[in-house]
């Protein structure tokens, strides 16, 4: 019997050898390092979301298979804050050329010579003006047609000519063919 039970005391010793070993890599790669409380982690659907609360950093990380992996968040407010000092700059500089134009036609002369007081009536632009006789003639030049555009046009008659005498044609025959 104690034979039998130092076999089993031994099956037992390869057993747990064994699950330690495989469970060393498993233990080893658990979870992304806290570095001795530098990262705060939360749990998400996919992995952890790691704060560095020494930077203020935020990461997404996740087990691929071959390891723990952890990948910076985008910062958007750094990119927000960046704009907003462009466009801030782009404003000051316009203010500062609106400014300039406003002293450069405070130079000019207050009118124009010729210039009267009161708006002229607004016109429809899209409304053509009359063209302008000159001395009660009118002169409409329309251009005529080259020598080539009417052979064009002959050939296209003659050929809708003969269409139309052989659909007569055929017309008569099937009319006569029927009776």
């Amino acid at each position: 019997m104690s034979t039998a039970k130092s076999s089993s005391k031994f099956l037992r010793l390869i057993v747990l050898a064994f699950c330690l070993a495989g469970a060393g890599p498993a233990l080893a790669g658990a979870g992304p390092d806290t570095e001795n409380g530098r990262y705060a982690l939360s749990p998400t659907g996919d992995g952890v979301l790691r704060l560095d609360t020494r930077t203020g950093a935020v990461s997404t990380c996740s087990n691929s298979g071959a390891g723990w992996a952890c990948y910076a968040v985008p910062d958007e407010r750094a990119a927000m804050d960046t704009e907003i000092g462009r466009l801030q700059t782009d404003i000051v500089r316009l203010q500062a050329d609106n400014e300039k134009l406003k002293a450069q036609l405070a130079e000019r002369e207050p009118t124009v010579p010729g210039k009267i007081e009161e708006p002229l009536p607004k016109s429809d632009s899209l409304k053509k003006g009359e063209p302008k006789v000159a001395e009660g003639e009118r002169k409409i030049e329309i251009p005529l047609p080259s020598d080539r555009d009417m052979d064009r046009m002959m050939s296209f008659l003659e050929r809708a000519w003969r269409r139309l005498i052989e659909m007569a044609n055929r017309v008569q025959r099937d009319v006569n063919g029927k009776i």
